[in-house]
């Protein structure tokens, strides 16, 4: 059997079709040659009776275009919810309004934890912007998806220096890190790094002197011509090679050298695996010290690290093609950012505790308590890219060559009796270019323009497809809004056709319906349409602002303060000599200095030097308090209860792996199990199959493992899912982790399984049982059962033998080993 829903069939940039589904009764019919028989589940278990009610509007086109399926209805009991709608003046003000309707749901709890909250975007540009929004008011935000992760500031950081590693020429990136927090160079130094620039691009003229061939008078003219000369030494050259510190302001030179003896330490250190060297510019650079800061002024499961790690998992991915390297790397980044859909989604989980933020693509098959559907905007959704056709443009696959070709008309004297037997779905698929009537210039340029209506038709149905599935992701609140400005742009943009066809059901049920039809519906804002001729008031706008940055920009006035505190305390221990230089960095030169008496400078030494013992003591001292991640690996679960002292070590100076760690770790057979079950799933980098699996046997092994699984009882049953990640909160802490298998007993309860490649532990290692402990705890509430009702086991491939302990730990045992 097929299990789908045709008005969600928006894939089809992965290989799939719309008319999958609607053909699948007469694509694969009864052994009579009857079309298979289809059966409808109408009842909507997720979405509240508005928010249902506005998919069904949104969807009632295609159903009018023969998509063969009826009208969802809500489960019986099914609450109102609420649907709220806005269309204000600028991107600014909406993007304001969303912040401030999500913190008004995210912070109103009643004790239970926050909503679950998404953010579905049409364009991954949107997500960044939306992000700051969001954590400007305190509420964590996670951006999912590598083209808007690419917009994220810290990940653009981490870009810009690979990117300047590997190119020199890269002068928009080396723009960024110069001229950004970390390093905040001036006009002034900025045009003297041009300058030596083209003092060494002029530097590699012939060495001779004498040109004697048609190509060394090319390249000398080149050379000197003004708009080229840099072209040959980049701004990265100049700042390894700045030259003399005269044409520089102090700080400036200061600041460059210490660029440049980063930026030659990192390329040094190129050859390096790619995940290795992206962590390493990622400490060098110091983003996610920054990075965790922030998060820490936010409340929720968040450490500040989930946009460096999910970037990190891409890096990961990509590292293991063959031939992967630091150019191909970054040739792969310009592929996701400038080239829309133009990567697979990886798997995306629900969080919770934190705002997600992913494209409509990336929410299919998710829920969240609070969905917002921003920029429903003219040009934007429905999007008015992609309006070049196979005609016109190379990059598009030629019509009669695509697999999802509609079925074309029946034409004739047979015509009507052939259309009352065309199968359900005959429309669906991609135009077809009918030339069978042209018999002249105007009937073809005809047959043309309506080719051409009819792919922007198809494209406006994906369209209104992706708004289908955005709405009924939402499980209690919708939030849909639009604007009439943009940042750029001369016109207005207002609401699109989608929004506007929706807002008229709102405003219509809100004046004109009963209480009961009208209740959860909203008009929030409605701002006027513009007049002819309005000028965007955003392009007006004079944005003043500091240049370079202010580092510290809103924070300055706290740090500051907390300055001001450290000094008062400095000031009550009594070294008023020591720090009376901070306190009074310039004095009036004009006034007497007055010289401490013997007796005031001695102090001054003594309390600088109980300073200095105590920092000593505190740094050298036997016991020390390591601060426990928000976020633990199951592993390191494990860790943590083998040796308290050793973990707490390698959480305070963490040490690099050794290569190839995937090898070691049983990779190659969890890979093999999970294509003999069927179910090959995308994974994170912190899921990789045997990542808890410490005595993992070597991948040579792999055909005697395999023949030892086949003779175990667990390679003949079916398991009900394998490869599950999970995330669950413990105590204060969120651990995830990957589950290998879940068997389903006879008697309702479930198994939890988890394969090891390498040998039994013995007797006194009890710890192991904590990865077994979390994956029972994180499975009862995945399935929603009870804790009683999941068991979890250990199977010892190699020997065939399976472990499954009775009395393992409860969440409230694994909170208290980790609150110790």
């Amino acid at each position: 059997p097929a299990v789908g829903d045709p008005i969600q069939s928006i894939y089809g940039w992965r290989g799939a079709s719309a008319a999958n589904l609607p053909r699948f009764a007469t694509d694969f019919p009864r052994a009579d040659g009857s079309p298979a028989h289809r059966r409808e589940l109408l009842t909507s278990w997720r979405n509240p009776v508005q928010t249902l009610r506005l998919a069904n509007e949104a969807s009632e086109e295609l159903r009018r275009r023969g998509v063969p399926v009826s009208v969802l209805r809500p489960r019986p009991g099914a609450d109102a919810g609420t649907v709220t709608f806005a269309l204000t003046e600028t991107v600014l003000d909406e993007r304001a309004w969303l912040a401030d309707q999500v913190a008004a749901r995210y912070h109103d709890v009643d004790g239970s934890g926050p909503p679950t909250v998404a953010v579905l975007v049409r364009r991954n540009e949107d997500s960044a912007p939306i992000a700051a929004e969001l954590e400007a008011r305190g509420i964590p935000a996670e951006v999912v998806g590598i083209g808007g992760l690419l917009h994220v500031p810290e990940i653009t950081d981490v870009v810009a220096t690979l990117r300047l590693m590997a190119d020199p020429m890269a002068g928009t990136a080396a723009m960024r890190l110069l001229t950004g927090s970390r390093w905040q160079l001036g006009a002034r130094d900025l045009a003297a790094l041009w300058r030596r620039a083209t003092e060494l691009a002029a530097g590699q003229i012939a060495t001779g002197g004498v040109v004697t061939t048609r190509e060394e008078l090319d390249e000398a003219l080149d050379a000197v011509l003004p708009t080229e000369v840099v072209d040959r030494a980049g701004i990265a050259d100049a700042v390894v090679d700045p030259g003399g510190p005269e044409a520089y302001s102090p700080d400036g030179y200061a600041r460059i050298r210490a660029f440049g003896a980063q930026l030659e330490s990192l390329r040094r250190r190129m050859g390096q695996p790619l995940p290795e060297l992206v962590a390493d510019v990622e400490n060098t650079i110091g983003v996610a010290v920054e990075a965790q800061i922030r998060a820490r002024r936010m409340r929720g499961a968040i450490t500040g690290r989930e946009h460096l790690d999910a970037f990190a998992d891409y890096v990961t991915r990509y590292a293991e093609r063959p031939g992967a390297n630091l150019a191909g790397l970054l040739a792969f980044l310009d592929t996701a950012e400038t080239i829309e859909k133009g990567l697979e989604p990886g798997r995306v989980e629900v969080a919770e505790q934190r705002v997600q933020i992913l494209t409509v693509h990336a929410a299919k098959g998710l829920e969240w308590d609070v969905v917002a559907i921003p920029h429903l905007c003219q040009g934007i959704f429905p999007s008015s890219k992609g309006e070049t056709t196979w005609m016109r443009s190379a990059r598009e696959l030629p019509g009669p060559l695509r697999g999802d070709l509609a079925e074309p008309e029946p034409r004739g004297p047979a015509a009507a009796k052939l259309a009352a037997a065309r199968p359900a779905g005959a429309d669906e698929g991609f135009p077809v270019l009918d030339l069978s009537r042209v018999g002249d210039r105007k009937e073809l340029e005809d047959a043309l323009t309506e080719h051409k209506e009819a792919i922007a038709e198809r494209r406006l149905s994906e369209d209104r497809r992706l708004l289908y599935v955005a709405i009924t992701r939402a499980r209690h609140d919708l939030l849909v809004s639009a604007h009439h400005w943009s940042e750029t742009g001369e016109k207005p943009r207002g609401g699109s056709p989608f929004f506007n066809e929706l807002l008229a059901i709102v405003t219509e049920t809100v004046e004109n319906g009963s209480a009961d039809e009208a209740r959860g519906l909203t008009v929030d804002v409605l701002a006027d349409d513009p007049p002819d001729g309005a000028a965007n008031p955003l392009a007006e706008r004079v944005d003043a602002r500091m240049w370079p940055t202010d580092r510290l920009g809103a924070r300055r006035d706290a740090v500051a303060a907390a300055a001001d505190l450290v000094l008062d305390e400095l000031r009550r221990r009594e070294a008023p000599a020591l720090f009376g230089a901070l306190t009074d960095p310039e004095p009036d030169s004009q006034a007497p200095v007055a010289h401490d008496a013997p007796a005031d400078e001695i102090e001054a030494w003594r309390a600088e030097v109980e300073v200095l013992l105590a920092e000593h003591e505190r740094t050298n001292q036997a016991e020390v308090d390591v601060a426990l991640p928000a976020h633990l690996s199951v592993s390191q679960l494990v860790d943590l209860d083998t040796d308290e002292r050793e973990f707490a070590r390698k959480l305070r100076r963490p040490t690099p792996f050794r290569p190839n760690p995937i090898a070691r770790r049983g990779t190659a057979f969890h890979a093999w199990v999970e294509r003999w079950f069927g179910a090959t799933r995308l994974l994170d980098i912190d899921e990789l199959p045997g990542a808890a699996d410490e005595s993992a046997a070597p991948d040579a092994d792999l055909d005697a493992l395999r023949e030892a699984f086949l003779a175990s009882p667990w390679a003949a049953r079916s398991p009900s899912e394998v490869e599950v990640p999970f995330e669950t909160v413990i105590g204060d802490t969120v651990i995830r982790g990957r589950i290998d298998a879940i068997f389903a007993e006879p008697d309702g309860s479930w198994v939890v399984v988890d394969w090891k490649t390498g040998a039994e532990p013995s007797a006194d290692s009890s710890s192991v049982f904590i990865q077994l402990a979390a994956y029972r705890i994180a499975w009862a509430q995945l399935a929603g059962v009870p804790l009683e009702k999941v068991s979890a086991a250990f199977h010892y491939v190699r020997s065939g033998r399976t472990l499954a302990p009775r009395d393992l730990p409860d969440a409230a045992a694994l909170a208290a080993l980790l609150a110790r």
